[in-house]
């Protein structure tokens, strides 16, 4: 059976990871293990780490592109899949994102979106229709295939094993799913599948603040990708590839 670590990077929400790790512990196909990165928590998160019998991880470097770099970096499974601390995914998570990439060969990712719950019907409504569609339209039509969503993904250990000395680790106002995305190359399959979905908290949409930090977020991941590489110029790579692999990118 192809092995599966579960990688959650997090800071001072111990509340919401007991949420995530008790869904984690009620998965049909058990993870083989589960790595908390703790970057810098002040509350009880080691407590809930140890109550749950998971890996806890502190990382000093601020910023959530570290703390997931770092988690990949630690995890010793074939499948690296990522949540969020607010993540809720559904009993079959593990078992489908297991059957999907085993599916697809062994340079591939899956991702999914997600299903907002608390906060008001304005912030469920804001996320839905605004954040999780359009980031999968825009940033798809931008890279060429469908981009990584932080709460919901999963990859092979050879994937990050071709992309992890490109991702950015020092600044803390990055996107780690928009900067993993980004790093991905052409022979690497991205499988997004509409059904494979999980719970998120809709608390980022509940005031304009918030709303702002997450788009000034974007806009800085957005100056590191492009000072790497332009577009135009990624996405001529990835049809370029495309076509000299026609087999492959039918599979």
């Amino acid at each position: 059976m192809t092995t599966i670590s579960v990688v959650i990077p997090t800071r001072n929400d111990a509340e919401l990871l007991s949420v995530c790790l008790s869904a984690l512990a009620r998965q049909t196909r058990p993870a083989d293990e589960i790595i908390v990165v703790d970057n810098g928590s002040s509350d009880n998160t080691a407590a809930v780490c140890t109550a749950a019998g998971v890996r806890r991880i502190a990382v000093d470097l601020p910023g959530i592109a570290a703390s997931t770099a770092h988690g990949f970096d630690e995890a010793r499974c074939e499948l690296l899949a990522r949540l969020d601390t607010d993540s809720v995914p559904p009993a079959d998570w593990l078992e489908r994102v297991a059957a999907i990439l085993d599916g697809a060969g062994p340079l591939s990712a899956v991702t999914g979106p997600g299903d907002f719950y608390g906060g008001n019907r304005f912030a469920r409504w804001l996320g839905r229709n605004v954040y999780i569609a359009g980031y999968f339209w825009a940033i798809g039509w931008l890279l060429g295939h469908p981009p990584l969503f932080g709460s919901n993904f999963a990859l092979r250990s050879g994937v990050w094993a071709r992309i992890r000395g490109k991702v950015s680790r020092g600044l803390p106002p990055v996107h780690d799913d928009l900067d993993i995305s980004y790093q991905i190359p052409p022979e690497v399959t991205v499988i997004l599948e509409p059904t494979l979905r999980v719970g998120v908290s809709a608390r980022p949409f509940e005031g304009w603040q918030s709303v702002g930090h997450r788009l000034l977020m974007a806009w800085t991941t957005f100056g590191v990708e492009f000072a790497k590489e332009r577009p135009g110029r990624r996405r001529r790579r990835r049809r370029r590839w495309e076509r000299q692999h026609p087999r492959q990118t039918a599979a």
